[in-house]
């Protein structure tokens, strides 16, 4: 390895010195800008005893194939210890296609689960218990009509709203930043979300309506910083949609969650977690002045980097994936999964996905870093990266609100601009060796070693259509069409949604069908050209 190339920096491009003192950390305050855990403004956790009290939750992320696989799959992770579930639906469902759509060809249930109807939701939690196990959705585009599929299992089963606990993603602004997967335009999309927003505060109180993500930001190749400020500032346009929307903060702030990548500099993004809630409750005294503390408190999920797994020499993504494990837990996350060794090849296979969970067991019960709470508070290094990190956010911060919010800045292009110059810098850098990828562009071997892959069978896409078929032959089709006619005059006025679309899925109206309705109602979204 070239040493004279090697850069000293994080990966946010601040530039690290090689020894850290008092003097980094000037004018910082220990009462106001540490505090306790649990106390205001939440530096080193949002709760007093953090993991002493309770570990995070191991969520690992699974979807594959049919609701018969998946559900299998979940069953798998439950029976090794895994203490909530998260689904990963496929390229047809984010979309809000059904499996049968033209456009769903060759893609169903390859990057996570097909879920078209009421009936595949019922499959897919089939024998789970879901008053007794969190679930996470990541869903966006359609997801108050997924979330709309759940609550119906639910009742169908006899369970209480109340008692539900989850996360269903609804971060739409993030996907016009840089996932990409939208449907309708901003403002109706906010409205959307809203609505979701308001029914779980009034009728599903232990459920996150929506998990703000820095997650895909980062996997775009954004910046620490970048995934910071986007992310923050897009929660706060939640917030302030929902309480122009006439919502009384206390009543929905306390479900909000939020979901971050953890990429490769250790440090640099345990200070992101620190940094990340102080910032949120600093802003939200600021702005909305909350009486409730836990309106303060940022929650948040964590996933280790699925941009830094590398197909080359792939086991060396268990040494990558424990070191970010690591910083989401010295950071101080709610939640947390860990990716698999195998998925920048394929969907990952039952025994690396294992591993992956073990990881998580090891850290929590063998490494004792549990021991204590923030053990790296008031270290100078990590203490002046947190500030440095606060001011980078707050730049943006000013950039955005001179612009008018971020719908505008959206509509401008500027974070997708901003992200895209970041990505650049980040591979020139790669390719002149200025940052060593262990396997890629240092230490490189001749042949990779082969490792197991899952393959998806052709026979999914038929077995979702024929499905598909049997149900549309079968339900009462006055009673969908009735529903979906309902849908959009609700949709043309300011009244909750959620309730209409709750109707639709019991009347085993599809998540294509439903979405296409929508679509006459709120427009399909178009995204400015980003030069």
């Amino acid at each position: 390895m070239n040493q004279r190339k090697r850069r000293f920096s994080s990966l946010s491009g601040l530039d690290i010195e090689q020894v850290y003192t008092a003097d980094h950390v000037k004018g910082w305050s220990p009462d106001a800008d540490l505090g306790a855990p649990g106390e205001f403004p939440y530096t080193r956790g949002v709760y007093p005893t953090m993991y002493r009290g309770r570990l995070w939750t191991m969520r690992q992320f699974a979807g594959f194939g049919t609701a018969e696989d998946t559900n299998q799959r979940f069953k798998y992770l439950l029976q090794h210890g895994q203490t909530g579930l998260s689904v990963a639906f496929d390229m047809p469902t984010l979309m809000g296609l059904d499996s049968d759509d033209p456009q769903a060809r060759g893609e169903v249930g390859y990057c996570g689960v097909a879920v078209s109807s009421l009936a595949d939701m019922e499959r897919l939690f089939d024998g789970i218990p879901l008053d007794q196990v969190t679930t996470s959705m990541t869903i966006n585009g359609p997801a108050a009509v997924l979330f709309a599929m759940y609550l119906a299992v639910a009742e169908q089963r006899g369970i209480s709203l109340e008692r539900l606990g989850g996360t269903l993603q609804n971060d739409i602004l993030k996907e016009y930043i840089a996932q990409k997967e939208w449907l309708f335009p901003p403002e109706p999309h906010l409205r959307l979300i809203v609505d979701t927003i308001a029914y779980c505060a009034k009728s599903v109180p232990k459920w996150h309506p929506i998990s703000i993500s820095g997650y895909h930001i980062r996997e775009a190749g954004s910046t620490a910083v970048q995934e910071l400020a986007f992310t923050l500032y897009d929660g706060l346009t939640y917030v302030e949609s929902a309480v122009k929307a006439g919502l009384a903060v206390d009543s929905f702030a306390p479900q909000l969650s939020f979901f971050f990548n953890v990429h490769n500099d250790l440090f640099e993004e345990i200070a992101k977690f620190r940094a990340a809630r102080r910032l949120w409750a600093r802003e939200m005294e600021r702005r909305y002045h909350p009486k409730d503390p836990r309106s303060l408190q940022l929650r948040c999920h964590a996933q280790t980097a699925g941009c830094s797994l590398m197909a080359q020499q792939p086991m060396n993504n268990v040494v990558r994936t424990t070191l970010q494990a690591l910083a989401a837990v010295l950071g101080g996350a709610q939640s947390l999964h860990t990716n698999s060794m195998d998925e920048t090849l394929s969907l990952p296979t039952e025994e690396a996905v294992k591993l992956a969970l073990r990881t998580q067991q090891i850290i929590a019960q063998e490494s004792e870093v549990t021991n204590t709470v923030d053990p790296l508070g008031g270290s100078y290094y990590v203490e002046s990266l947190t500030n440095r990190l606060e001011e980078g956010t707050r730049d943006y911060f000013r950039k955005l609100d001179k612009m008018g919010g971020m719908v505008k800045a959206i509509e401008g292009g500027f974070p997708q601009r901003e992200i895209l110059e970041a990505s650049q810098r980040y591979l020139r850098e790669v390719e002149g060796k200025e940052r060593v990828i262990v396997g890629v562009n240092d230490y490189v071997e001749p042949e990779s070693r082969q490792v197991p892959i899952l393959k998806i069978s052709p026979k999914v896409e038929k077995a979702q259509v024929d499905g598909l078929a049997a149900l549309r032959a079968q339900r009462d089709s006055y009673r969908m069409a009735g529903s979906l006619q309902a849908l959009q005059e609700a949709a043309a006025t300011e009244e909750n949604l959620m309730p209409y679309l709750i109707d639709a899925v019991k009347a085993q109206a599809t998540l294509g069908e439903i979405c296409a309705a929508l679509k006459e109602v709120f427009g399909t979204y178009r995204e400015p050209v980003v030069l």
